[in-house]
């Protein structure tokens, strides 16, 4: 299975930096690759690297003069009035020196991925530095200067045909894919998050159904502030195989954001790394159970860089390459290497302790409210399955 998976990277991807300070930190992808790297479970010849996506490629999704200000704003040719106009210049989304080059090489590695797993050179192709999911047409917004997950499913359905189902497993929601195919009954987006009643960008509620010929194509799982493991699980399992036995994809794209964990800085879920050894799995199963094989999976959020990002974007890989060898301890030479340089105390092992943190006083009313947002918005699948078989609704 090794022999037949792509794992996108150049040092070029780092170049995606909005400052020092910023907490969008794509130094995230070094320390994932020197993991791997450092227990012997990437080999350089599973590595692509990434090209630039051209303006026409952008503009599958983008519009001219956006894709031009981002050029200009890279280059300080543009008034700040007319960035702001544009997402840029914002405390989220700082301009910065050829800032075009940077984000244009993001998309094109998601591109790159697309045309391994759909030509059949891959089965599987993972892109850690994509997942950039809150762009907009014509608008950066939330990090993200382009929107390589929406370009990359506009050039599935355009050079591949294909129907897409696309799953977000970040903290934040999917805003910007989800808008992007609101009303394309042959694009499925599913994105779980947390609720956006605390969280940016406070869309993502269950009636997000879409709109015209897409509606009954877009899921939202809002889960509760500091949902747990097993709870976030059951919204995850149920939700991702309901969906996708109803969409029945050619392909699935999974974006892997690794901010509802604990330790995020930015978010307020609860979860472990247990999640993070299930999320791939599933999606592994379900991209075998309905697409052949085909699974293109990109990153997201993510801001603890230390200690939770490696351990969970690398178990992504070990999923997709059936590499069993992701328990116990980490490497010794991978924690000596890093935590001279980290701010906190690395992680020793892969899965986090049993009393990471204080028990959390809401548990069984986080819980059953989770399972009740999970049944209305799996309902249309419910509902549409009780009247195929005669029953009532």
């Amino acid at each position: 299975m090794s022999d037949r998976c792509s794992f996108v990277f150049s040092e070029e991807l780092l170049n995606y930096k909005f400052s020092n300070n910023h907490p969008f930190n794509q130094f995230r992808l070094k320390l994932t690759l020197d993991l791997l790297e450092k227990m012997n479970a990437l080999d350089p010849a599973h590595i692509i690297p990434p090209k630039m996506a051209t303006d026409e490629e952008l503009a599958l999704i983008h519009d001219r003069n956006y894709i031009e200000a981002v050029k200009k704003a890279g280059h300080g040719e543009l008034s700040k009035e007319i960035a702001e106009n544009y997402g840029l210049g914002t405390e989220d989304t700082p301009i910065f020196p050829n800032m075009h080059e940077a984000s244009a090489l993001l998309v094109g590695g998601t591109l790159i991925a697309v045309d391994q797993v759909m030509t059949g050179k891959s089965l599987h192709a993972l892109h850690l530095g994509g997942g950039l999911h809150h762009g907009f047409r014509g608008k950066a917004s939330g990090f993200c200067v382009y929107n390589d997950s929406s370009v990359a499913i506009k050039y599935l359905q355009e050079k591949y045909h294909a129907r897409v189902l696309y799953v977000d497993t970040d903290a934040h929601h999917g805003d910007g894919v989800q808008w992007s195919f609101y009303d394309d009954p042959n694009v499925c987006t599913l994105s779980i998050h947390e609720t956006g009643r605390y969280l940016f960008p406070g869309t993502g509620n269950i009636n997000e159904r879409g709109q015209g010929p897409g509606y009954g194509y877009s899921f939202n799982i809002p889960v509760d502030a500091f949902t747990e493991d097993d709870s976030w699980l059951h919204a995850y399992k149920n939700s991702i195989k309901e969906v996708a036995e109803f969409f029945k994809p050619d392909v699935i794209l999974t974006q892997n954001g690794a901010d509802s964990h604990y330790f995020d800085p930015l978010t307020h879920l609860s979860a472990t790394m247990k999640i993070y050894r299930e999320i791939p799995k599933i999606a592994h199963e379900i991209a075998h159970q309905y697409c052949n094989g085909k699974w293109i999976a990109v990153g997201g959020g993510g801001y603890d860089i230390w200690r939770v990002v490696p351990r969970a974007w690398a178990l992504i890989w070990l999923e997709m390459t059936e590499n069993s060898n992701c328990s116990g301890n980490l490497p010794d030479a991978w924690i000596e290497q890093w935590q001279k340089e980290a701010p906190v105390v690395l992680p020793k092992e892969w899965d986090d302790p049993d009393n990471l943190y204080t028990p959390i006083p809401r548990k069984a009313e986080i819980t059953e409210k989770n399972v009740i947002t999970l049944e209305k918005a799996l309902y249309p699948i419910r509902n549409h399955q009780k009247n195929q078989k005669g029953l009532p609704s």
